[in-house]
């Protein structure tokens, strides 16, 4: 079994490009093997025999194994830290910011961004760069429309002013689409680009190994600005941010030194 996962991980790695070893084995073998049950294969050898020749299989595998789950402002508290103290002052330096929400999944995170980012600016001047690895979340992401759920943080005056419901879904407003660019990206594999004023990564480095990990706080600190944030999930906070060239701003951000 060991030995069908290591190959699976190879041929995936030179098909696609995304290397699973990078991933926590226990989490992502768990996952992958109820998928491929599920879908009644009984090897990871049989499974990637059909990957091969199935686009709707493969399409499926991605899907599952980027973990599209979001929702709009999730962790509230950190988002009202982000608007009242982290903003404030990245705006006192440059009132045109360069904003990167990295693995952004199906497009909650940027678009709460856009949405808090029209409290200080003309969203006509705001462009927020989004990218994920997976096709079909990014599609999901330029359609802009979510099931309620997705919005139970969204505050009142937000949700009516950027939101129209159709049936039983929320379709977000053209001006907001409009401040965020949508890309396809590996983080592991792919430059960054850059220099950002500001980086929102959340819920997803969670999942890989501490070498990846590490591989990717590098990476993040060289494409910020000087004094630039970057900005993580709840679970996820950098216990020796200056091996990076951070300094702890608040809980879960950190500034470029």
């Amino acid at each position: 079994m060991a030995q069908d996962y290591e190959q699976f991980v190879a041929n995936i790695k030179k098909k696609t490009g995304i290397d699973l070893s990078l991933y926590k084995e226990a989490q992502m073998k768990r996952r992958l093997t109820s998928l491929y049950e599920k879908r009644g294969y009984r090897s990871f050898n049989d499974y990637y025999l059909e990957l091969k020749e199935n686009k709707a299989l493969l399409d499926e595998f991605l899907d599952r194994m980027t973990i599209n789950v979001s929702e709009f402002y999730r962790n509230g508290k950190r988002w009202e830290v982000l608007e009242k103290k982290i903003l404030p002052k990245l705006l006192e330096k440059n009132s045109r910011l360069k904003i990167w929400s990295a693995a952004c999944s199906t497009g909650e995170e940027p678009y709460t961004i856009a949405m808090i980012m029209s409290k200080f600016t003309s969203l006509s001047g705001v462009q927020i760069v989004a990218t994920d690895i997976d096709d079909n979340a990014i599609s999901r992401a330029k359609i802009g429309a979510y099931p309620e759920r997705s919005l139970n943080e969204v505050p009142d005056d937000m949700k009516r002013k950027f939101f129209k419901q159709d049936g039983s879904f929320y379709h977000i407003s053209d001006e907001i689409k409009k401040a965020v660019s949508f890309k396809k990206q590996n983080l592991l594999a792919d430059p960054f680009g850059g220099p950002f004023d500001l980086i929102v990564c959340r819920n997803v480095l969670i999942y890989f190994t501490e070498e990846a990990k590490d591989i990717l706080y590098t990476k993040f600190s060289g494409a910020l600005k000087e004094d630039g944030i970057f900005f993580v999930g709840s679970t996820e906070q950098i216990f020796n941010p200056s091996l990076y060239g951070f300094e702890t701003e608040d809980t879960f951000f950190y500034r470029k030194t």
